[in-house]
């Protein structure tokens, strides 16, 4: 799992051995002014709101296997996946290794430090437009598992051996704000009964050329802040599943052994009116008190 991230100078020596599928998931005019070469823009990978009913669950992954076969993605490519920066696209090229290994899809890195890594080492870029050869896409439907559904994420509250993990900014988890699109976008707000925070810019560190993925040592430190080990089973959520699928590569790459996502994420949870939610500032653990 330590392979996931590759960086610009190992991505410049491994596409001139291995095939690859090079996904850009930056919006359309940043990928219109300049781009990886080869790279195919797949921008919904970042804007796709998901919801987890059966129906929901089965066009997210229909959606996406249609949208990754189109790219080229057959199985025998390794897709590699970025973004402009790993601060500035709120996880979207995580987003894109949790969709492709949601789908079973076998080889996947991410670019890390992203497009502007890429720039930074002198690498060449494009704005040659490719035309993909449409491949066959298959689902592997076990590796589904890793995505939960709003009555997984239920069942988990109150029981204590599942941490359910908050990934987002500190005014979404106090319930100042309910969404990165705005205060008002979603109609509660506030978190999951439970949670424990750790907010996603935690996995990362500044560095000379930008934000980087914090050690596996660095990401168990912070793990350790909330009570969680790699024995933990952790369930993720965030606002629609791009910013915990940046919590979600680093825990992975960090050895937690069990990490799943709530795709629908607070989008949905929010928007149902018999699911729970905690608001206001959290209560500090309660503390035995000396007689």
């Amino acid at each position: 799992m330590t392979d996931v991230l590759i960086t610009a100078g190992e991505l410049a020596e491994f596409i001139k051995t291995e095939p690859c599928v090079v996904i850009d998931t930056r919006n359309p005019d940043a990928y219109g002014a300049g781009h990886l070469p080869g790279a195919v823009n797949v921008h919904e990978i970042f804007t796709y709101l998901a919801t987890s009913t059966p129906e929901g669950m089965e066009e997210l992954k229909t959606k996406f296997a249609d949208a990754f076969g189109a790219a080229g993605l057959s199985g025998s490519e390794t897709a590699i996946v970025y973004e402009q920066s790993m601060n500035s696209g709120f996880g979207q090229s995580c987003r894109g290794y949790f969709l492709l290994t949601m789908l079973g899809y076998p080889k996947v890195k991410v670019l890390h430090g992203g497009y502007d890594a890429w720039v930074a080492a002198g690498m060449p870029v494009t704005t040659d437009v490719p035309s993909p050869t449409k491949a066959s896409f298959a689902i592997v439907p076990e590796a589904g598992s890793i995505l939960i559904d709003a009555k997984a994420m239920l069942a988990a509250v109150g029981n204590p051996a599942i941490a359910i993990l908050d990934v987002r900014d500190v005014d979404e988890w106090i319930g100042d704000s309910s969404s990165p699109y705005g205060k008002d976008f979603c109609p509660r707000k506030g978190r999951i009964p439970g949670a424990v925070w750790l907010e996603w810019y935690r996995m990362m560190k500044p560095t000379g050329e930008g934000p980087r993925f914090k050690s596996k040592d660095e990401i168990l430190a912070e793990c350790a802040t909330v009570g969680i080990t790699v024995d933990t089973p952790v369930y993720l959520y965030c606002f629609k599943g791009a910013r915990a699928s940046n919590t979600f590569l680093a825990l992975k790459n960090a050895g937690v052994k069990d990490v799943r996502m709530y795709f629908g994420s607070w989008n949905e949870w929010s928007r149902d009116p018999s699911l729970p939610i905690e608001e206001g500032l959290p209560t500090p653990a309660l503390t035995s008190k000396a007689a």
